[in-house]
């Protein structure tokens, strides 16, 4: 790990916070509701506990500790009465990664400048910014990137967000302006949810948080529908499977002040950069390393052990190969596999990484009974459906906290950047035929051909000719019509029609520019990114243990999307400009390897029909199933029966029905709506 000494050293949290806001004056705060709040996140920091009381006409208030705070901070601190009387709260658990005393005990507030902040996050950048504020006069009462973000947002404004390098929710209270200022991370990494209810403003890391507070919970069917037809949009814009309650969209602010709401957007990739590169392919993959390599070692800055996951893949891999480079002492690296499926048992490649790197490799294989035994508990802390690669994830993080390991670095958003999802090809050839650069598409359509099957090679084609001739929303669209079987019966699906202001997906953007240019684009904001860094999030969170994602680095990934897409996918291959960069940091076996399937786990193909199926049948035929009110029960049915003759084509619907009848028995209790017939 990376120990900064003497004034270098900087105290980042990562924690759940919770807030609460009077729009009126005349309201009073439920102290006993912000501490229930604050610790149903007590997996997010179960290190501390603090707690920020302020009434804005007054002028009046104070922090306080809780029962989870060190003997110190409770020195310092009161503890806190639901007795008291406030307008505004803020409430905070924290995983101390550095300094487990008051240093960087939140709520945070800086009395001469009137600034209080509960903060989850990391400023990567954090050293040089406190350079930069020392020289502008500021001084400093601590060593936390959290102090750092008060003095940059009293230097700066709003606009302290743009020097951030980092991830992070922040909520500030400038008691000069009598404004609450919120903000979230540029694409999303950590989460902040918000509802309104009888004029008071409630916010929190998790939506289970807010169905605590009194706000109406009805439920949000088109984004049921949504989600259940198309996984990767599970999170979607500023939705959440409840009507009332609010996702901050990644990239977006907030502010508050005089009880009016004004909401933002400070950073979104700009289309009009897209492609515009004049780089050699050379430079471009000398200046791709490069960024990658500072992101890594920026993201290892910590006086705690800092690990990663690693799947054998190119990914992790570079990030693992990378990282020993700033380690002073030996890399401990975890990984899952399943025996059950050879291309999800990667242990060849962990351990021809692990042994290039000299790291400490730790292996999990979760089995089916351990995936049964986690359903509730993942569902639970997930707040939505679980995905079908929540065992291996789950199982990973339980494995890290086991070996004491708080910090680990993963490999979210490569794919997104460099196009390396299959379906990016489709949408590259469709660029080539709409180009009528025939000579271009020969080649590449060509070497495409040659990699895959006769029924693969008619379905690329079909997908390419339809990638050329629609746009991405139409093609999403197609998707969610076509591709999976209805699994909701007509009531369900016409209320949420009904209930729709919009289409049903018209969030998905069609911008000017290629087609595979836009496809990332929409990956990066709406079906693909925000729900993996959703799971990401919980099922490290649920562990106690922060994840960093070094692809996500804002710089690298706006230089990425400035690249031409002949960069990125060369002879039907993706991610080449990634592959090139990694190349001289991997071993060569990693960088040459073309194998790699997606991390997940072996519910579709297995375990569904093997170990699976009692628990399967026993929820298919259960009264509560049954009584539900929403279910296609004949065609779910029939489906299964399909399923467990050999039919794999509906797999993904079966598990989803299993997922989300089992995410209404874990969330019912918080749902008002009429589910019964």
């Amino acid at each position: 790990m990376t120990i900064f000494k003497g004034s270098d050293i900087c105290y980042p949290i990562m924690c759940g916070i919770s807030g609460i806001l009077c729009l009126d004056a005349e309201k009073i705060a439920d102290i006993r509701l912000l501490r229930e709040m604050t610790n149903t996140v007590r997996h997010r920091g179960p290190d501390d506990e603090g707690y920020f009381l302020c009434s804005p006409e007054t002028g009046v208030r104070e922090s306080f500790s809780g029962q989870d705070s060190s003997a110190e901070v409770k020195a310092l601190h009161p503890r806190l009465d639901e007795g008291e009387k406030a307008r505004l709260g803020f409430g905070f658990r924290r995983l101390a990664i550095l300094d487990p005393g008051a240093g960087g005990h939140q709520p945070m507030s800086d009395p001469e400048l009137g600034l209080h902040i509960v903060f989850n996050g990391e400023i990567y950048n954090h050293v040089e910014l406190r350079e930069e504020l020392n020289r502008a006069g500021y001084g400093f009462r601590s060593r936390s990137d959290t102090e750092v973000i008060l003095k940059a947002y009293h230097a700066w404004g709003d606009d302290c967000l743009k020097r951030f390098n980092g991830i992070w929710v922040l909520a500030i209270w400038d008691e000069k302006q009598r404004r609450l200022f919120c903000a979230r991370d540029r694409f999303g990494v950590k989460p902040f949810y918000y509802c309104i209810h009888d004029q008071v403003l409630y916010f929190g890391s998790e939506i289970k948080q807010l169905l605590l507070t009194p706000v109406n919970k009805s439920l949000n069917r088109p984004m049921l529908w949504r989600a259940m037809k198309i996984n990767s949009l599970q999170v979607y814009g500023g939705e959440t499977f409840w009507t009332n309650i609010h996702a901050l969209e990644p990239g977006t602010a907030m502010a508050v002040k005089d009880g009016q709401i004004a909401v933002w957007t400070h950073h979104r990739l700009d289309p009009s950069t897209f492609g515009s590169s004049t780089l050699s392919l050379e430079d471009a993959t000398e200046r791709y390393r490069a960024l990658f390599q500072r992101a890594v070692g920026w993201q290892m800055r910590s006086d705690v052990e800092v690990g990663a996951c690693l799947s054998g893949g190119l990914d992790s891999s570079a990030i693992v190969c990378s990282a020993v480079r700033h380690s002073d002492i030996q890399l401990q690296t975890f990984s899952s596999y399943f025996a059950e499926l050879p291309q999800l048992d990667e242990r060849r490649w962990i351990a021809e990484v692990a042994s290039a790197c000299g790291c400490v490799s730790h292996l999990t294989s979760p089995k089916v009974d351990d995936a049964l035994q986690w359903f509730a508990e993942a569902t639970w802390f997930n707040d939505l459906p679980l995905g079908a690669g929540f065992a291996a994830q789950y199982a990973v993080m339980r494995l890290a906290r086991e070996h004491g390991v708080k910090v680990l670095l993963d490999g979210q958003g490569s794919d997104e950047l460099t196009a390396g999802y299959k379906h990016a090809q489709y949408r590259w050839l469709g660029d080539l035929l709409r180009d009528r650069r025939q000579g271009k598409i020969g080649t590449e359509l060509k070497a495409y051909l040659s990699n895959h099957t006769l029924p693969q090679n008619l379905a690329g084609i079909a997908k390419t000719l339809l990638a050329a001739a629609f746009p991405e929303s139409r093609l999403y669209e197609m998707e969610f019509w076509h591709l999976r079987f209805e699994p909701f019966n007509r009531e369900f699906t016409t209320q949420a029609k009904r209930s729709l202001e919009t289409g049903i997906l018209s969030r998905i953007a069609d911008l000017e520019g290629t087609r595979l240019a836009n496809f990332l684009y929409n990956e990066v904001y709406f079906t693909s990114l925000p729900t993996l860094l959703h799971w990401e999030d919980r099922m490290s969170m649920a562990a106690s243990i922060e994840s960093r994602v070094p692809f996500l680095d804002h710089e690298l990934v706006e230089f990425a999307f400035s690249l031409p897409s002949a960069f990125k996918i060369r002879h039907a291959s993706g991610k080449h400009i990634h592959r090139q960069a990694m190349r001289p940091i991997v071993p060569r076996a990693i960088a040459e390897r073309r194998d790699k399937a997606v991390f997940g786990s072996p519910f579709h193909a297995v375990w569904l029909r093997g170990g699976m199926k009692a628990a399967v049948n026993e929820l298919f035929s259960s009264t509560e199933f049954r009584r539900r009110g929403i279910w296609d029960l004949p065609r779910v049915w029939a489906n299964w029966q399909k399923y467990q003759k050999g039919d794999n084509s509906q797999a993904e619907m079966i598990f989803n029905v299993f997922a989300l009848e089992n995410w209404f028995r874990s969330f019912g209790p918080w749902i008002e709506f009429d589910l019964q017939t």
